[in-house]
């Protein structure tokens, strides 16, 4: 067992090691960067307070690393890393607040080393690793302002919520399931009341910028999520496959979880006293999200997809730890930790391994070396740089991302084409039966794409 008082050492080895496995491990085994990082990078390119997609907070994270950091791929896996051990670190924080011991509080985080989430999906930076960090410490600074009701606390709590917001719309479930805690609580909280309105207003003050360009851009994120989820198209059946289906997909991904908690108990009994006001705390961060979630999908039929759920078992440890420590068995306590080390190194192997065997991943796609050919041909016909790409996130992003003048990544011109001067290099990219029959400069193909150049000769 881990001594109390190396449990803070025990801890950074921890966030040392993930950080540095989770690092090292993509930059040697993948070709190119993940599709959900290039898609942040392009639009990063091009930015704005909000994309066809998501909002616009992992752009503005991997364009900051770019202009650090360039087309060096494996700082964008170290971002990632970045957020998930920032999180872990507040989770620990947040859990020797409410647990009161340390080695409960380390528990908490190691534990987690049994959902994928918080592994094997973390190399490929996104909207929901984005959101890890400030799920946890918005938890961490609401719960520190009801219990000290510090100015500072709130405002914290303020800032956070909306850089989760900004991260992706679905940070929305933990926020209102805060509310619903202050709202069921509030005679015993109530002297926070002008706090918490005070970070409410911090929030909205940070979002107006995206409030405005979504009322600029027809609300086309929340289009593209109803899409994405499957509730513009009304399948009766759908209200009962897609929760039924989720539910299923949530219990598979927490089996190794489970099987780490039930190592230290000497059978699965529960005693949780909902009069006890971290306990009741929570269960509310940790079911009402996922309640809710269920609950969309009922009423709506919306498909959830699992990696939406990235953020949601942050605080399932705490729960597990404040519910069964008083049945804990401490000698098993080795089990445990041979078990998180299986965890904890079987994740990597097993990334490396799928990466090394299936070369058929976007993570093999040749980016890097589409890019020189494209940069060849371009040099060898026009005098100028390459300004602009035009086309989807994939084939066009990886352009902006891999080719030395880092050029602007668009979806499609539109109204733009009147303002580009002829000093301002355009590669469009897309089907090479229509570019080839529409393209007024030079044409050529690297399957499966086609590229329409135009520049100055």
């Amino acid at each position: 067992m881990i001594l109390k008082k190396n449990i803070n050492k025990a801890l950074y080895l921890f966030l040392f090691s993930h950080l540095f496995l989770w690092t090292v491990i993509p930059t040697f085994s993948n070709t190119n960067l993940p599709l959900d990082t290039i898609e942040a990078l392009a639009w990063g390119s091009n930015l704005d307070w909000g994309f066809n997609k998501h909002p616009p907070l992992s752009a503005f994270t991997v364009e900051f690393f770019y202009n650090i950091f360039g087309n060096n791929d494996w700082a964008y896996y170290f971002l990632s890393q970045i957020f998930v051990i920032t999180a872990f670190y507040f989770v620990w924080k947040f859990s020797y607040l409410l647990l009161e011991d340390k080695v409960y509080a380390l528990l908490s985080v190691l534990i987690l080393s049994g959902i994928y989430f918080y592994n094997f999906t973390t190399p490929e930076f996104n909207v929901n690793v984005s959101q890890l960090p400030f799920w946890a410490l918005s938890v961490y600074f609401f719960w520190k302002g009801l219990v000290l009701n510090k100015k500072v606390d709130w405002v914290l709590f303020g800032i956070f919520s909306a850089l989760g917001l900004l991260s992706k719309y679905l940070f929305i479930y933990i926020l209102i399931s805060l509310f619903i805690f202050f709202v069921f609580n509030f005679k015993r909280y109530r002297q926070s009341i002008k706090n918490y309105l005070l970070s409410i207003l911090i929030s909205f003050i940070l979002l107006i910028p995206h409030f405005i360009w979504l009322i600029d851009n027809n609300f086309i994120t929340l289009v593209y999520a109803f899409n994405r989820s499957g509730i513009s198209n009304f399948y009766l059946f759908d209200h009962f496959k897609n929760p039924a289906v989720f539910l299923f997909k949530q219990i598979v991904i927490l089996i190794p979880f489970f099987i780490m908690g039930f190592l230290l108990v000497k059978k699965p009994k529960f005693k949780i006293n909902i009069n006890d006001k971290k306990t009741l705390f929570l269960l509310y961060i940790n079911l009402i999200p996922l309640f809710l979630i269920l609950l969309t999908s009922i009423l709506t039929g919306a498909k959830i997809r699992s990696m939406w759920m990235t953020p949601f078992y942050l605080f399932l440890g705490t729960l597990l730890f404040a519910v069964i420590k008083k049945n804990m068995i401490f000698k098993n306590i080795k089990k445990f930790y041979f078990t998180f080390i299986f965890f904890f190194i079987f994740s990597p192997v097993a990334y490396l391994g799928v990466s090394l065997v299936d070369k058929t991943k976007r993570t093999d796609y040749p980016g890097k070396e589409i890019a020189r050919l494209v940069q060849n041909k371009w040099d060898n016909n026009f005098i100028n740089e390459i300004k602009i790409v035009v086309g989807d996130e994939w084939f066009a992003g990886n352009l902006s991302y891999h080719l030395y003048s880092r050029p602007t990544w668009l979806n499609d011109l539109e109204n733009k084409a009147a303002k580009i001067t002829e000093n301002e290099g355009v590669i469009y990219t897309g089907s090479p039966k229509i570019l080839k029959k529409i393209c007024p400069g030079v044409f050529g193909t690297i399957k499966p794409v086609g590229y329409c150049m135009i520049g100055k000769r």
